[in-house]
């Protein structure tokens, strides 16, 4: 019961539109049928007064047969603006539908708008803005501390392996002279040999005096 007074919407009743629009084509279609029938009829009726030289009967025939020709001529103009009427009334479904997607889209934009203050909006990007520069900032800072830092390190480190390779360097150096140096009996000077190369208390008096100083 509720369906019988159920509200038609605008979908129902271009259904309906184009149902009985539908049933008009159908209806032209077997009255065409119907007149292409009666005109095959009276093009052999014709045929036949012809044969037994009946021209009133051939006059009055051919008159039936012109218009009859009018009429199923007419039905196929009736189709066409059938035809037409159902085009366009798909077209303007159509174009309600759209019409009511753009206002379904007005409502949304407005209620948007409603809750979207301008202002507001501008301070809260300003605001983060100011926050986010601030963030790029410390970061900074923190990265240019751990630079330091980790540089200093480094630094510390690679003059401490300086050092080390120095002295290892000179480790090696001090063994091999030890290596090749001679034995302690060997390597201690003659006494001749030491008298030979020590210049005497009296020569060194000498030449003092060559020089003036007393």
């Amino acid at each position: 019961m509720a369906s019988l007074f159920k509200k038609k919407t605008v979908d129902d009743i271009i259904k309906e539109q184009n149902r009985e629009l539908r049933g008009t084509q159908r209806a032209i279609s077997r009255d065409r049928a119907a007149l292409e029938k009666q005109e095959k009829q009276l093009e052999l009726e014709i045929k036949k007064m012809a044969k037994t030289g009946n021209k009133e009967a051939c006059k009055v025939l051919a008159k039936q047969l012109v218009q009859l020709r009018k009429q199923k001529n007419r039905t196929y103009a009736v189709s066409s603006k059938v035809t037409s009427m159902s085009t366009q009334t798909k077209v303007m479904n159509s174009q309600m539908k759209m019409a009511g997607a753009m206002s379904a889209t007005a409502k949304t934009m407005q209620a948007v708008n409603k809750k979207m203050d301008p202002q507001k909006t501008l301070q809260t990007m300003q605001n983060f803005q100011k926050e986010n520069m601030k963030m790029e900032m410390t970061e900074e800072m923190i990265n240019d501390t751990l630079d330091d830092i980790f540089d200093a390190s480094d630094e510390e480190e690679e003059s401490q392996d300086i050092v080390n390779q120095v002295l290892d360097e000179i480790g090696i150096e001090i063994s091999g002279k030890m290596a090749k140096a001679p034995s302690a009996a060997r390597g201690l000077p003659s006494a001749s040999a030491s008298t030979a190369t020590t210049i005497s208390d009296e020569e060194i008096e000498r030449q003092l005096k060559a020089l003036g100083v007393d």
